[in-house]
């Protein structure tokens, strides 16, 4: 398949023409109650509309699941793995997903709630985008039943002809019903005509691919109906929409977001992302044991009591949920050690198995090394001014001792564990 980062597109002659909406194959008919019920409940925030969406899942048919994303930065988070995992739920049971990467749309930006528009991308910036996200997208979604489409397949020939007959079939006044949109214009702030063909271009998409389903969060309704609306006014079957909640961020208050620095990304080291786990408000263990986890429902039950009545340790289940996320983004083996880790530092307040080292100098004539410096030269601190400031605060230790002053750092000796704040570990080696 040709246009940029063909090396993603994995469809051979017969994803092709799949793509299209030319085959259409049969599925289980059927499906059992319990799993029926884990698909339309557990994990989603609205389906519209659902009693279609389920018929659909009855009938047997494979459905083609769409699921765009704009590659405006590279990385993924937690936040995305919740629509994630309905899609490979569904993928289980032999229908098909097809994700359209908008290396358009990404050049447009979509505010999503967002009271600024996003910049512009270079192509290059959206390729190297893509390729990462395309890596972490399969860490949770099965390759073999996706197939990976470029928007620049059918918006790369547009012409001001097409992008006129596009517009023609909406007004500004249905446009401007998108929440965002409503709130900046009522506020009399600026909306880009760009931002405005966003969800137009959005729902074209869903004609493209002739999608059965578009998945998004609850951000994305507007965006998903519109293509709801368009597939009909264009002679196709009309797509149901698929909702999914919001995952909180660390901080238990805003969304899940890189740039609110409150997100838990898929590939943080296995200790960091334990780490991140255990600092998560009590409030939020059953969201992510429901939105991130297999946990089965009746257990989720007994968690959900258990923390409301106050008869569980929340430290013991935010081990086991560090456990089973580290576990699902890199091994069962991983999430041991990881577990390990954190009772060893943050429990037994031990020093991590591998430290850092740090080699101290030899003694200088130019005058007595200080601690503020060591700390500067072994990475733990940006600055001396820094340094002191930490030190003043107490939160330098060596060897499990409070340093209380700034001061020469004579009583530094091979062996000596040095540690700064919560995560930070240098071990004292000779000159």
């Amino acid at each position: 398949m040709s246009g940029p980062g063909a090396n993603l597109v994995y469809a051979n002659s017969r994803n092709r023409a799949l793509a299209k909406g030319k085959q259409r194959t049969q599925g289980t008919m059927g499906l059992d109650e319990k799993t029926l019920a884990t698909i339309v409940r557990r994990g989603v925030a609205e389906i519209i509309p659902q009693d279609e969406f389920v018929r659909e899942l009855q009938s047997g048919r494979k459905l083609r699941l769409k699921q765009g994303f704009d590659p405006t930065r590279p990385d993924l988070h937690l936040g995305h793995v919740v629509g994630l995992r309905k899609l490979r739920q569904l993928q289980a049971l032999g229908h098909h997903v097809v994700v359209i990467v908008g290396d358009w749309t990404a050049q447009i930006g979509d505010p999503s709630g967002q009271s600024a528009t996003r910049q512009m991308l270079s192509a290059e910036d959206v390729r190297a985008n893509a390729e990462t996200y395309m890596r972490q997208f399969f860490k949770v979604v099965d390759r073999q039943l996706t197939q990976v489409v470029w928007q620049s397949e059918w918006f790369g020939k547009f012409s001001l002809t097409d992008v006129i007959r596009l517009t023609s079939r909406f007004t500004v006044a249905q446009i401007l019903q998108r929440d965002d949109f409503a709130k900046r214009f009522k506020e009399n702030r600026p909306i880009a005509v760009t931002e405005m063909l966003y969800p137009l271009l959005q729902a074209y998409d869903s004609v493209m691919v002739e999608a059965d389903v578009e998945f998004g969060g609850t951000d994305q309704r507007f965006n998903c109906l519109l293509g709801r609306e368009l597939q009909g006014m264009m002679g196709q079957r009309p797509q149901q929409v698929f909702m999914v909640p919001i995952l909180p961020g660390t901080d238990g208050v805003q969304k899940m977001s890189k740039s609110l620095g409150n997100y838990i990304a898929l590939e943080e080291p296995p200790e960091d992302m334990f780490g991140k786990v255990m600092s998560l408000p009590d409030s939020l263990l059953v969201t992510y044991f429901e939105l991130l986890t297999d946990v089965p429902d009746d257990e989720l039950v007994r968690i959900k009591t258990d923390v409301e009545g106050q008869r569980v340790n929340p430290m013991s289940l935010k081990k086991r949920l560090g456990w089973e996320i580290v576990a699902q983004f890199h091994s069962r083996d991983a999430a041991d050690k990881a577990q390990a880790q954190f009772e060893r530092v943050f429990q037994k307040r031990e020093a991590p198995e591998d430290v850092p080292t740090y080699r101290l100098p030899a003694p200088s004539a130019e005058g007595q090394l200080r601690l503020s410096r060591v700390l500067v030269d072994a990475g733990l601190a940006p600055s001396a001014s820094e340094a002191r400031r930490l030190i003043a605060q107490g939160a330098v230790d060596i060897d499990g001792e409070k340093l209380s002053a700034d001061g020469p750092a004579e009583r530094l000796r091979p062996g000596a564990v040095i540690r700064v704040g919560k995560h930070k570990f240098v071990k004292v080696v000779g000159p």
